[in-house]
């Protein structure tokens, strides 16, 4: 049971900083270069594959080689994720809604 707690953090470390933040809304329009966030975003080379590696790892953006540079894009399927662990850990169940109205 604690493992899927450390999978969870996971996810909500991602959304814990404003600089990756910055990062989730810059790859909003689509895939975008490490050496163009860098730039975007004023970060040294070192602080952005940090950011990155803390999102690639939450699921929520996915990334891919091209020579020496990685391109970062958002992942339908890990934000979809992302978005029903928190659906599912902030909706009440039906015992407590139940119980409520008694």
């Amino acid at each position: 049971m604690a493992t899927i707690y450390k999978e969870h953090a996971k996810v909500f470390k991602a959304f814990c900083d404003e600089t990756r933040l910055q990062i989730l809304e810059l790859l909003c329009d689509g895939e975008k270069c490490a050496c163009d966030l860098v730039e975007q975003l004023g970060v040294r080379q070192s602080g952005l594959s940090y950011h990155m590696k803390v999102l690639v790892e939450s699921g929520v953006v996915e990334s891919r080689q091209e020579g020496k540079w990685t391109n970062y894009k958002i992942s339908v399927n890990g934000s979809a994720d992302a978005i029903a662990l928190l659906r599912e850990l902030i909706t009440p169940s039906k015992v407590v809604e139940e119980s409520e109205a008694l």
